[in-house]
This record gives C-alpha cells, sequence and structure tokens, in this order.
C-alpha cells in the first residue's frame, strides 16, 4: 500500500509491504523492517530493525481532523492522504458522488445528530462516537444531502464502518 502522510506541512510518500510477521515501511525511499503489536484500540509497540522500540498512540483529532500521533509523549499532527484531502475539502469543492463518512477506530455511537434528508454545510457535526473513553465529533467532509444514516445511538462500531453517507 502506498500513502501520503502530511506531517508539518511536508508531504511523505510511505510504502507499506507485509513481509510475513512483519512489516517492509519505506519512507521518501528509506526502508525499515517494521514490526508491530497491538496494545489497545490506539496504542502499538513499534520495534524497528530490531533495535529501536517505542509505543505510538495514534487517535484522531477532531478539532484538526488530523491523526494525533504520540511518541514519548510527544504529539504530531500528521493528515492521511493530505493533499488529497486539501484538494477535496470544503463545500462544492469536495467532488462529486457520494462520499462516505466512516469510523477512525473502532467505538459506540453516542449521538446521531442528522437524519435522511438532512441538508448540511462542509465541517458540520453529524454524530459524536465515544472511544477510549473520549467522544470526537465526526464531521461533514462537504456540503450536500444526507442520502444514509447507518448506525443509531448506542451502537458498536469497527474501525472504518460506514456511518453515514452524503450526497449533493
Amino acid at each position: 500500500m502506498q500513502y501520503e502522510i502530511e506531517v508539518g506541512g511536508r508531504v511523505r510518500i510511505v510504502r507499506v509491504t507485509r513481509t510475513g510477521a512483519t512489516f517492509a515501511v519505506a519512507v521518501d525511499g528509506h526502508t525499515w523492517n517494521v514490526d508491530v503489536a497491538r496494545i489497545d484500540a490506539q496504542t502499538l509497540s513499534l520495534l524497528l530493525d530490531k533495535v529501536w522500540s517505542k509505543d505510538a498512540v495514534v487517535a484522531p483529532d477532531p478539532a484538526t481532523g488530523q491523526l494525533m500521533v504520540r511518541v514519548d509523549g510527544v504529539p504530531i499532527g500528521a493528515a492521511l492522504n493530505g493533499t488529497r484531502r486539501r484538494r477535496h475539502e470544503g463545500g462544492a469543492h469536495a467532488g462529486s458522488g457520494p462520499q462516505r463518512l466512516v469510523a477512525p477506530m473502532p467505538g459506540k455511537v453516542v449521538r446521531v445528530l442528522v437524519k435522511p434528508g438532512d441538508r448540511v454545510t462542509a465541517r458540520q457535526p453529524l454524530l459524536v462516537v465515544e472511544a477510549m473513553k473520549m467522544e470526537n465529533e465526526l464531521r461533514s467532509p462537504r456540503d450536500g444531502v444526507v442520502t444514509e444514516v447507518r448506525v443509531v445511538p448506542g451502537a458498536a462500531v469497527e474501525s472504518n464502518a460506514v456511518l453515514i453517507v452524503i450526497d449533493q
């Protein structure tokens, strides 16, 4: 898989390839062998090239729409496929066709703020998901009309589950 990850305004090309039980992760042409173990829903234990070992906590930041990555307590904001996201952000420029709002991580739906047929604007709160004892407000990626709401309050959701569909 190839990703564009924006960190500090700089876009890096990251290629991830499974190599048996580990991963080969290439960033800007340099490759590391990475052994990953999930500690909990947000925490990963990383062993790079069998030398460097750190725990990384990865969680969405509802205020910025980015991922917040913490290594040794140091927060780093990152946007997955950041240039694509910026290109398509906001209003009528969000692209044509349906946009799917997905769960950023496993959790429980606390509140659904819209229903099918509701007109919404870009960045408008649509629902609240609780994960790791924190409430995350998920917002509309574009202006449009809610065509589907696939969850109800109290529902458990898996990471990347489609929650709401918005069309023009």
